[in-house]
């Protein structure tokens, strides 16, 4: 019996928080809306107005009107902002002039003046697009289209469960851009920002939600993987830039190269060449893969693409890149002329450089036998001078009939 009246009371609790945050939600004031559109966060512009709704003219709305809508319904920065771009509304018309500056949290907190001219002529409602905020989140997965979903809400990120996990996810890989689901996992049981979603939806912002006590999600999404990148090297100076991309002289041996970002160890890389169908296959090491093609031909003119291949999360994932067009053209030279030409080049430049490097050290060399030279020379005369000075008179005068 004390544990049914645990049980009992522990349901009761819960039904009555989630009476009071449906009950605060259906209450919460709404001043401004964005009508047919394709969203929450575009439509034309409407405001109450004695319990029904106006729509806004052209001229009394203004850029920084339009951050003030977009931030009070929880979207990005203003995108588009024109006259008559959702139609126009059925009924009255706003009789005032918008003053925002811009930072203000709702749109009735603006200053308002009267109008100068009453009228607004037909198709001048005035709509609005905001990009779709940037709210939602995957976490702990090692790409932003994988991990645990968080919401920001009121000043901080919140973990986002759900009883239903696909429909969620479903809206979740579709805002992220991120692609289709591939699997949801339930996470542990705790109070998270409860999502109900149609799977219809464009962003999680339009699903229901409020506090509750639920599974927490882990998404992966389709797109998991970032686009690789494509790259054409050779060592020997054979490759120019066309007006179509790269053109590679004839003889000449080059390299395609394809690279990732470091999110996951391992995998490969596929480079196919979409002309004859043809393939090749490398592991990825440090996240990157070169593939070497000698003495380019006609054969290699084509479309080449790489493709990245990785198993992550129990699941086959693959990413391909850019197409890169090589074309292969005529040397102005024979081939192997401009290669004797380079090791020509080459020599010249290591006998130049030992030339200007040894030249200094010879003649710093020379200057320190003549420094060593003239040193010599000036000791020998001191010391004559010096037995000169020790002599006598006649010693001296002897010395010199002597000589």
């Amino acid at each position: 019996i004390s544990r049914l009246k645990a049980s009992v009371h522990q349901s009761l609790t819960v039904s009555s928080t989630k009476l009071i945050e449906c009950s605060t939600k259906s209450f919460s004031p709404e001043s401004v809306r964005l009508v047919d559109g394709a969203g929450l966060c575009s439509g034309r512009v409407e405001v109450k107005s004695n319990q029904s709704w106006a729509s806004v003219c052209e001229a009394d709305f203004d850029r920084q009107d339009a951050e003030v809508v977009c931030g009070e319904l929880g979207c990005g920065a203003p995108a588009a902002l024109q006259g008559g771009l959702y139609g126009e509304g059925e009924g009255q018309t706003w009789d005032k002039e918008f003053q925002c500056k811009g930072k203000e949290s709702l749109l009735l907190d603006c200053d308002t003046s009267d109008r100068e001219n009453n009228t607004c002529l037909p198709g001048n409602a005035v709509g609005l697009t905001c990009s779709e905020p940037d709210d939602v989140r995957l976490v702990g997965g090692g790409s932003r289209c994988a991990g645990g979903v968080e919401q920001y809400d009121q000043g901080e990120w919140r973990t986002v469960g759900d009883d239903y996990w696909g429909d969620v996810a479903v809206v979740v890989c579709r805002q992220l851009g991120c692609g289709s689901t591939v699997s949801v996992l339930p996470g542990n049981t705790t109070r998270v920002f409860g999502a109900s979603c149609s799977g219809s939806e464009p962003s999680l912002r339009e699903c229901w939600r409020g506090y509750d006590l639920l599974p927490g999600l882990t998404v992966i999404c389709s797109d998991l993987l970032v686009q690789p990148d494509i790259s054409l090297t050779d060592s020997m100076g054979g490759v120019s830039r066309g007006h179509q991309g790269p053109e590679m002289f004839r003889g000449y041996n080059f390299t395609i190269t394809c690279s990732t970002q470091p999110q996951y160890p391992g995998g490969s890389f596929l480079l196919t060449f979409t002309v004859s169908n043809r393939t090749q296959t490398q592991p990825a090491v440090n996240h990157s893969a070169a593939f070497l093609f000698p003495a380019a031909d006609d054969s290699h003119q084509g479309n080449y693409r790489c493709v990245y291949d990785n198993y992550v999360f129990s699941h086959n994932f693959s990413s391909e890149s850019e197409l890169l067009s090589l074309t292969v053209t005529a040397s102005p030279l024979p081939a192997f002329i401009i290669r004797h030409v380079v090791v020509l080049l080459i020599l010249l430049t290591a006998i130049t450089t030992s030339y200007l490097y040894y030249k200094p050290t010879r003649r710093q060399k020379r200057v320190n036998r003549v420094s060593s030279m003239d040193l010599y020379v000036n000791a020998m005369e001191m010391v004559s001078l010096s037995s000169r000075a020790e002599a006598g008179p006649g010693e001296e005068r002897a010395a010199q009939g002597t000589e």
